[in-house]
């Protein structure tokens, strides 16, 4: 899960300074775990405690959202 999150961050354009970057992964890793398909809304309150002055949050919460999707097949 870790991987694909981080190949979905590069993927995404969700990876900019790189100063959140391990906070996020590990945040979304670990949320995925208890809740493996989250809707958006689910993610953003999932990572809300994580803080990005890079990428506004769009790209961060579409790499981990389509992480979920592939969850689902």
């Amino acid at each position: 899960l870790g991987i694909k999150l981080q190949e979905s961050f590069v993927n995404h354009g969700a990876i900019q300074c790189g100063f959140c970057t391990p906070g996020m992964i590990l945040t979304a890793k670990d949320y995925m775990e208890k809740n493996p398909i989250p809707d958006r809304e689910e993610i953003k309150k999932a990572i809300s405690g994580n803080l990005c002055r890079c990428t506004g949050y769009k790209k961060i919460v579409d790499a981990i959202y389509d992480v979920a999707v592939e969850n689902q097949k």
